[in-house]
């Protein structure tokens, strides 16, 4: 799909996303499927706003140690950026990038670990990464919905609506809202 036919989705208010109009409860642990509908149906109905606070996050982490924020990111973005490099020049790698693509990827994590934790970096870069992802996933499973948020939903379960950037990255890894626990 290209990128001029993915659409950014609406900020939705302060007051929507974290104040008085939230309404916040501990899931039904019992009942895995609705507590994975009604996360992905957060995540597809506050993505702008997680993305910026994930920013936000990332970026406050990152100025009270930039130093060793920027050696993480460094350090990874050389080992991945290696990685992609080799798939596209040695046909050995691109062979075993394709077969065995789990793999592939935590060889490089654990080598990109390997030279945070040899310059002392890991905790503030795993907690630059991890601390983002960690509140878009507990927000986005206590957040109750809202009317606008299961109309959306059925908006998107029924092809309605626009293609998001989480919408695809969604879609990449085969998750889909469900209709049946809409209300």
């Amino acid at each position: 799909m290209a990128m001029s036919a993915v659409d950014i989705a609406p900020l939705r208010s302060l007051d929507e996303f974290l104040l008085s109009q939230s309404r916040f409860q501990v899931p039904d642990f019992n009942n895995s499927d609705k507590l994975f509908n009604r996360l992905v149906s957060n995540l597809l109905y506050y993505q702008t706003n997680y993305f910026i606070s994930y920013l936000v996050i990332f970026f406050i982490i990152g100025f009270l140690n930039p130093g060793k924020m920027i050696v993480g990111i460094l350090s990874m973005a050389i080992i991945f950026g290696l990685l992609y490099y080799l798939s596209n020049k040695q046909d050995q790698v691109k062979t075993m990038k394709k077969e065995h693509p789990t793999l592939v990827m935590m060889a490089a994590f654990c080598v990109g670990y390997f030279f945070i934790h040899q310059s002392g970096c890991v905790l503030v870069f795993l907690m630059g990464v991890m601390l983002p992802i960690v509140f878009v996933i507990v927000h986005a499973s206590l957040r109750l919905r809202n009317l606008k948020n299961k109309i959306a939903s059925v908006a998107g379960v029924a092809g309605v609506a626009k293609k998001t950037p989480m919408a695809l990255i969604l879609d990449e890894w085969g998750i889909e809202p469900d209709l049946k626990y809409i209300s």
